[in-house]
């Protein structure tokens, strides 16, 4: 008697379920998938032998990732070492949905493994009823595990997908390319369109973006002068085709143009022209992308071919594991079947056909260099896949000895061994390797050191600006003060002045000296204060001073009279 347990993966954990009658349910297969659609005859032959819940939402993550991969879990070790029979009079066998998981189990556990057939009905039993099996376990609660680690899980495959860099070189070639062709289908609509009116210029010119700019500035051939010759050789960069020009549309047998249409070909040429100035932007962004990404393969193939080779494979992993017999013929697949099907040659180059080596060998030598071409590309892709600092050494090296083995087909100069070649890459990469690390630790440092600097700055600003506001409050409260003393003084003053006679008159002139030596004394106790005192309240200082003066020059001889006459009184 077999002793079936079906393993169940959820968002929510781990379930274990016993499996009755496994031979009548093997059996009676049509039976089987009709009762897994109700609850009450799937209970029937499943019953839960055990259930191990993840403890958080990031535990359930590492879980997932571990099955999509295919390896065995800590949790799922445990779980099954705990629960899973392992011996007795019953034959033990662990039914798993996935074959992946399913192998890795069967060099983890002594137990045997069954994948298909009746474990794949059970499974889709379980996937319907799970909730409905597990005690405390809703239907909401399941799908919010479920959508939660949905979620998560998309997250992580995109954030650390490994190909998320190469899809921008992929969508840059291929807008590169219909870019090309959009280019070249509008110039010759330029060309035709303009050409009723001064056909000789297809003749003299042959570029597109040049013919394009040129429609743009010349508009009527019969407004053209010898004043226009000086822009139209900035255009053509030739003295001699911009007089050409000139000369042909004086005598040019192209019709006459209304101005409207000439304003239609000046707007669709000036797109044209855009587009072309867009193109070279977008060519040397891919240079910048190749430099970053595969920057060997970017050394030796070049960017676009390296670019090309990229798209074609899908990602620059999936072009490190081709063999080099893949990529030599990487783009030629419908002639490599023709040549199949027809048992003729087949093809003995691709898409690497694009790159200068190739062209440069004879006729004899092109597969040759081709199939030695390839085993390089190969090379330098999976440097540039695996290698943690992207550097073009290997490149260059192996772009030597490409030209090496092409100078060796043509002349039979031996080229070097491709031990020594690479023992000099490894050298010169290492030491790159070292000097790009100090670099970024250079970058570090001074970044953690700007950071500190504004932090201080920012501290150090904000005590400032308390003490500023304590020395505003205190310079504000002294002033106050002044205002109060000098108000008291004046209400003082007054109040002596008031009462009439010689002994008021008397006292007055006396307070009024007082007065005078306390306000040549208070610069002397307060110089603090003073110093903040601002020009404007001196000058009303002076006015004051010299509106008592006068005040008190007239007093003088009353006083002294008054004087004489008590002198002369007390002599009497």
């Amino acid at each position: 008697m077999v002793l079936l347990h079906v393993l169940f993966e959820h968002a929510a954990g781990y379930a274990l379920f016993a499996v009755k009658e496994v031979e009548e349910i093997g059996m009676l297969l049509p039976q089987v998938e009709a009762s897994v659609l109700s609850l009450g005859k799937f209970n029937s032959m499943v019953s839960l032998a055990a259930f191990f819940p993840f403890k958080s939402a990031q535990a359930a993550l590492e879980n997932m990732n571990a099955i999509s991969e295919g390896v065995v879990h800590a949790d799922l070790k445990l779980f099954l070492e705990t629960n899973l029979p392992q011996s007795g009079k019953k034959k033990s066998v662990l039914g798993v949905s996935d074959g992946k998981i399913g192998a890795a189990l069967q060099e983890e556990l002594s137990s045997s493994i069954q994948t298909g057939g009746v474990v794949a009905e059970i499974t889709r039993g379980l996937r319907l009823h799970f909730h409905s099996l597990v005690k405390g376990l809703t239907a909401l609660a399941a799908s919010k595990a479920q959508l939660g680690l949905g979620h998560s899980y998309s997250r992580a495959k995109v954030k650390f997908n490994v190909n998320r860099v190469d899809n921008m070189i992929i969508q840059s070639i291929a807008l590169l390319d219909q870019l090309d062709k959009d280019i070249n289908t509008f110039s010759m609509r330029v060309r035709e369109w303009y050409g009723y009116h001064f056909p000789e210029l297809i003749k003299i010119v042959s570029d597109n973006s040049m013919y394009c700019r040129l429609a743009q500035l010349i508009g009527n051939r019969k407004e053209l002068s010898e004043e226009n010759l000086e822009s139209l050789e900035e255009v053509v960069m030739d003295s001699a085709k911009a007089q050409a020009i000139l000369d042909a549309s004086r005598s040019s047998m192209g019709m006459d143009i209304s101005p409207i249409d000439l304003i239609n070909i000046e707007r669709f040429s000036s797109r044209v022209v855009s587009l072309a100035a867009y193109r070279l932007e977008l060519q040397e962004y891919l240079r910048s992308k190749m430099s970053q990404v595969a920057p060997n393969l970017a050394a030796l193939i070049g960017e676009v071919v390296g670019a090309r080779l990229i798209s074609h494979a899908g990602s620059l992993t999936n072009l490190a594991k081709y063999p080099a017999s893949t990529v030599q013929i990487l783009g030629a697949e419908k002639a490599l079947f023709r040549a199949l099907k027809t048992r003729g040659n087949t093809p003995k180059y691709g898409l690497i056909f694009h790159s200068t080596f190739i062209g440069r060998a004879a006729a004899k030598n092109k597969g040759r260099i081709s199939r030695y071409l390839a085993n390089k590309c190969t090379i330098a892709s999976r440097i540039d896949c695996f290698s943690e600092l992207p550097t073009s050494v290997f490149g260059d090296k192996l772009r030597e000895q490409v030209e090496e083995r092409l100078s060796f087909y043509e002349t039979g100069d031996v080229p070097r061994k491709n031990v020594d070649v690479m023992k000099e890459a490894l050298k010169e990469a290492t030491d790159v390797a070292a000097e790009i690390k100090r670099k970024l630790e250079k970058k570090e440092k001074k970044r953690k050191k700007r950071e500190k600097k504004l932090q201080e700055l920012g501290e150090n600003g904000d005590a400032n600006g308390d003490a500023e506001v304590e020395n505003g409050e205190e310079d504000n409260t002294l002033k106050k003060k002044k205002k109060k003393k000098q108000a008291a003084e004046e209400m003082e003053a007054q109040a002596e002045e008031a009462p009439s006679g010689e002994n008021g008159e008397e006292t007055s002139a006396k307070k009024k000296k007082k007065r005078k030596a306390e306000s040549e004394e208070a610069p002397d106790a307060e110089d603090g204060a003073e110093e903040t005192e601002t020009p404007a309240k001196k000058k009303k200082r002076k006015t004051d001073a010299m509106d008592t003066q006068p005040e008190e020059t007239p007093e003088t001889p009353v006083t002294e009279k008054k004087k004489k006459k008590k002198k002369k009184d007390a002599a009497e």
